[in-house]
């Protein structure tokens, strides 16, 4: 039986968001690779799988939410309202084409985490209306996880500070380079793949990132 986590507490705390990305570490244990991150300063670990079999996607959360439940990192699923549930995740993050919020919540609960992808103001403003938890605010700059998405730039992160009142996170190609650009436009809370799941020492990459943003 999972510890009963302060989800929303957490969510606020959070800065350090891993994507981990299924297609970035082919043929690779993904239980390993995060008991090898314990003690980085990841807050939220997020599944996505966009190209995987939704049974084998499932058994993959149900391990990784038992692991995360011993401790106070969030575990977020991608796109799958049904595998979140059914795994006991804190929550799903949602893209602008899938489900409604109020779908999400109807089916989750009050307790559980519901984010949403959001490439501009209005659709920040209006996820928040719908009763987001928290948004994913990107591409900052380019990236290949999304090549679909054109770069929104640093713009919209310095119009976003003063105007959505719930967690944001900025992702899109985001790393130890870039970041502090990043943070000087406002953002507290990011939201990385390939700077952690590339790097030659993931552990060392995510408590460099993490260090960064404690000095906000």
């Amino acid at each position: 039986m999972k510890f009963m986590k302060s989800r929303k507490a957490l969510l606020k705390k959070s800065q350090l968001y891993l994507i981990l990305n299924k297609q970035n570490k082919p043929g690779k244990s993904l239980e390993k690779f995060c008991s090898k991150l314990t003690n980085s300063g990841i807050d939220i670990v997020q599944l996505r799988d966009k190209s995987g079999v939704k049974q084998e996607i499932l058994k993959l959360a149900l391990k990784l939410s038992a692991f995360f439940a011993k401790s106070k990192t969030l575990f977020i699923v991608n796109d799958h309202i049904d595998i979140a549930l059914s795994s006991e995740a804190d929550g799903v993050h949602l893209g602008q084409s899938d489900a409604a919020v109020r779908i999400a919540r109807k089916i989750l609960g009050k307790d559980k985490i519901i984010g949403i992808s959001c490439h501009s103001l209005a659709q920040a403003r209006k996820a928040e209306k719908e009763g987001a938890d928290y948004i994913g605010i990107g591409p900052i700059y380019a990236t290949p996880t999304k090549p679909e998405y054109k770069a929104i730039g640093l713009n919209v992160l310095c119009r976003l500070k003063d105007k959505i009142k719930i967690p944001y996170f900025a992702i899109g190609d985001i790393h130890h380079g870039n970041l502090k650009g990043v943070v000087l436009s406002g953002a507290e809370r990011i939201a990385v793949c390939r700077a952690i799941l590339k790097s030659k020492n993931p552990k060392l990459s995510a408590i460099g990132l993490k260090k960064i943003l404690k000095k906000i």
